[in-house]
């Protein structure tokens, strides 16, 4: 079971060790972005907590979907 956790599907295919620590992670279903520079204050997440680290409960805190459905966001330049 624990597999079905570190699996991403639009990021690494899974291999959250390559996501790099300031990687902000954007949720496909409603767009919300995780950036480890701020945290997360509803899950009360600190901020530099890159979202590999994240605890296994987490969620989207603005939609409630899993962690497996964040991809990293790609920066324009």
């Amino acid at each position: 079971m624990s597999g079905l956790l570190d699996t991403f599907e639009g990021s690494y295919l899974g291999h959250a060790d390559r996501i790099p620590a300031d990687a902000r992670m954007e949720c496909k279903i409603c767009w919300h972005v995780y950036d480890p520079a701020v945290g997360d204050d509803y899950w009360q997440i600190p901020a530099g907590t890159p979202f590999a680290a994240l605890p296994d409960h987490w969620r989207c805190p603005e939609c409630d979907g899993d962690k497996q459905q964040f991809m990293v966001v790609q920066d324009a330049g």
